[in-house]
């Protein structure tokens, strides 16, 4: 029986779905559905004449020749991708997708500026932003460019500042303030409610602080902990405790007087955050031209 030449697609999918473990992640990010999928991959195996992955109710995992076909194909599917995209050099706007992941912050910065003017100054160019907590593997899981406060930001990666330096502050309601007296140092938190930030890697989120020169590291206490720091706004302004969160966070908190900053002397401004993106592969004209709005849309200084 002669074999069938396997498609573009038909190894795209192979190569998404062991890279997630999970036909559903793959079907979802491929535009799919995960039963579509699959048959996909039965029929690339019928095909080959071979199993490429071990399935079972709760995972997928490549077999020794499926590992095989992936870890030879992959480059030759990025490859193809840069062909693609030096052709695309010749165009005179850049079209295509350009895919970032990003902090819920970062993402509400670039809905504010960036965004409106990139989509309509390169209307053959789509986005899909991609908003997570975790610091993801930007090249692993095939974004062209993160979006992190700068002491996040991998040393490997070129970076490219988003806005200004960002100052973490503490803040208080009046309602909370009035029945516990305001800490007048760090080690005072430890008297307090705070509200914590919980990591993606599970961690307590500790809060930093400087002055003359002196810096501090609390590890707070409380009996609330989040993972969003705009629901930590809102915590602390129905009086749930003390809030270490980015000042940009609460501007109408504070211009409403629904939070009160405390600790403002001991709070520095920090990195900021930055647009990043591996330097060692070739730059896509669709992230050029990303690039070239932030630096005229967003203010830096």
């Amino acid at each position: 029986m002669n074999q069938s030449s396997p498609s573009l697609a038909e190894l795209s999918a192979l190569t998404l779905i062991v890279s997630h473990r999970s036909f559903r992640k793959a079907a979802d990010e491929l535009g799919l559905s995960a039963s579509t999928l699959s048959h996909m991959m039965r029929t690339l195996e019928a095909n080959l004449g071979v199993r490429l992955l071990n399935r079972t109710t709760r995972s997928v995992a490549p077999t020794p020749a499926g590992q095989r076909l992936v870890s030879r194909v992959t480059p030759l599917l990025r490859e193809f991708e840069l062909a693609l995209e030096e052709v695309n050099e010749f165009r005179d706007l850049p079209s295509g997708s350009l895919r970032i992941s990003a902090s819920e912050p970062a993402a509400r910065i670039l809905l504010e500026a960036v965004l409106p003017e990139f989509l309509t100054r390169f209307a053959q160019m789509s986005v899909d932003l991609v908003t997570d907590g975790r610091l993801v593997d930007i090249v692993g899981e095939g974004f062209d460019a993160g979006i992190r406060l700068g002491e996040s930001v991998p040393q490997d990666m070129i970076a490219v500042r988003l806005g200004p330096p960002t100052r973490f502050i503490t803040v208080a309601s009046p309602k909370y303030l009035a029945n516990h007296p305001a800490p007048l140092t760090p080690d005072d938190l430890q008297r307090h409610q705070c509200i914590s930030i919980r990591m993606p890697s599970g961690k307590p989120y500790r809060w930093e602080f400087e002055k003359h020169g002196q810096s501090l590291t609390v590890s707070t206490t409380g009996n609330l902990t989040l993972d969003n720091v705009e629901i930590m706004a809102d915590a602390a302004a129905r009086g749930l405790g003390i809030a270490y969160v980015p000042e940009h966070t609460v501007a109408r908190y504070l211009a409403d007087k629904c939070l009160i900053k405390v600790l403002d002397d001991w709070c520095s401004p920090g990195a900021g955050l930055y647009l990043y993106y591996p330097g060692h592969r070739h730059v896509p004209g669709g992230l050029r031209a990303f690039i070239e709005v932030i630096r005229e849309m967003v203010d830096v200084a």
